[in-house]
C-alpha cells in the first residue's frame, strides 16, 4: 500500500477541507467517483495529465485507510 500522507492534502480553505491530491482542486472523491463510473486508471490519466499513477494509488489508499478506521469505531 501507498504511503498516501505524502500525496494527501488536506486545506480548511480547498475544496471545503476534503482531501486533495498534492494540494490541487482534485479530491479523493472525485478519483473514487471516477473509478466507480468505470473510468481506467489509464483514462484517468489521460484526462487529467496533472496526475500520475501513485496519485490514484494514494486517493486508493486513503479511502481503504478511513474505512478501516471507521469499521473499527463502529466494532
Amino acid at each position: 500500500m501507498i504511503d498516501y500522507k505524502k500525496i494527501i492534502t488536506i486545506e480548511p480553505g480547498k475544496r471545503g477541507g476534503k482531501p486533495c491530491i498534492r494540494g490541487m482542486r482534485i479530491t479523493v472523491n472525485d478519483i473514487l467517483g471516477w473509478l466507480a463510473s468505470g473510468m481506467t486508471i489509464q483514462d484517468i490519466l489521460a484526462d487529467y495529465e496533472e496526475l500520475n499513477q501513485n496519485d490514484i494509488y494514494a486517493a486508493l489508499s486513503y479511502a481503504a485507510d478511513r474505512e478501516n478506521k471507521i469499521y473499527q469505531i463502529a466494532v
